[in-house]
Order: C-alpha cells, then structure tokens, then sequence
C-alpha cells in the first residue's frame, strides 16, 4: 500500500479549466479557474 504522504506528492499539478495553465495550489481553494481567468475584471 502506497503511503499517504507520497500519494499527494505524486498527483499532477491543477490546471485552470479556461486556459490550461497550471495553478498555485492554495490551502482553501477549491475551484478550478486561475487568478487571472477569475479577476474581477475580465
């Protein structure tokens, strides 16, 4: 059994669902677009 610290070191860098770049991972952030697709002014 993989251990469960290697687990979340493993998985792949999140990407923005409307540019595809890949996004800083935040401690409570759980959306799926980037800062700059989400700015308010845009």
């Amino acid at each position: 059994m993989i251990n469960v610290i290697e687990f979340f070191k493993n998985l792949p860098k999140k990407q923005c669902q409307q540019c595809g770049q890949d996004m800083d991972e935040k401690a409570d952030c759980y959306g799926n677009v980037c800062d700059e697709c989400d700015h308010p002014a845009r």
